[in-house]
């Protein structure tokens, strides 16, 4: 958790049931519970977090998910199905501190990788000059497994966000505009895993991530990332991609790739390899359907 004297970090994930590929997907068992459950699990791991919110939709088909929330003690904040800026806004307090935008499709969002994020926001925050960075994201120069992303940036950025963009993209994938406009840090790692496939989209990507969660969660609650490439090394038929079926050979190839990145984390494989300011139509990649 922040310290009194430190800018608040509120982390926001956003979440709706009425996923069009895999409706309820939010509410899908991990490990006896919820995948938003398990997600939050983690969530409360992030060192650097002041407090966290749930911002889903006003509409009756998020109405469980409400219920779920206030069963586990989770804050929530309800707002307009497609306006999700808007709803993102409403979470975040004006005092000028940072904000992390998580969604909800990402049960295996690693703790320490969202501080990394934050750490690089507050090393920015205190300075003065016109580089100071407002944006810092592995979502946009991607080399993590797609389920890892992380969003951070100033609570000053996403209010001017929220005053100034107007089209229905903008106001509903809540970052392009701030991507667009804002000064930016790309954080990368040297190993591209990009092409792993740890969200949750998917009957496909249930499966997986209900595997990694009935091999690891049992035993250690707090598994860690590195938990899971060790167990795709030692089961390479656990590897989840956009591009299956996988040969034998394919499998292989991504045992070795993930070996050479774990052979590099003790020397901080996540550095932040680009900080500039953004150019015009630099947005995130489309998705094929709304953000959670």
């Amino acid at each position: 958790m922040t310290t009194p004297s430190e800018p608040s970090v509120t982390v926001v994930i956003q979440a709706r049931l009425s996923s069009r590929r895999l409706p309820g997907k939010v509410l899908a068992p991990l490990a006896g519970a919820p995948a938003l459950v398990r997600m939050l699990e983690r969530v409360a791991r992030v060192r650097r977090a002041s407090r966290c919110v749930v911002a889903t939709s006003t509409e009756a088909s998020d109405d469980a998910l409400a219920a779920l929330c206030e069963r586990h003690g989770i804050a929530l904040l309800r707002g307009p199905l497609d306006d999700v800026l808007g709803r993102f806004v409403a979470a975040v307090p004006h005092d000028g501190g940072l904000v992390v935008r998580l969604t909800g499709d990402c049960p295996l969002v690693d703790p320490a990788l969202v501080d990394r994020h934050i750490e690089r926001a507050l090393e920015a925050l205190g300075r003065e000059d016109t580089e100071r960075v407002q944006y810092v994201s592995n979502a946009v120069s991607r080399t993590q497994p797609d389920g890892l992303d992380v969003e951070v940036m100033t609570a000053e950025i996403l209010h001017e966000a929220h005053r100034e963009a107007t089209t229905a993209y903008d106001r509903e994938h809540v970052t392009p505009w701030i991507q667009r406009h804002a000064r930016v840090a790309h954080l990368t790692q040297p190993t591209d895993l990009s092409g792993l496939r740890w969200t949750l989209d998917t009957e496909a990507d249930l499966n997986f991530l209900a595997g990694v969660y009935a091999a690891l969660w049992p035993d250690s609650p707090a598994f860690t990332t590195a938990d899971v490439y060790r167990l795709l090394c030692d089961e390479p038929e656990r590897i989840h991609t956009d591009a299956e079926p996988l040969s034998p050979e394919e499998r292989s190839a991504w045992v070795a790739r993930i070996r050479t990145h774990l052979g590099t984390l003790s020397t901080g494989a996540l550095t932040g390899v680009s900080t500039s300011a953004s150019t015009p139509g630099a947005v995130s990649p489309e998705r094929s359907e709304p953000c959670p």
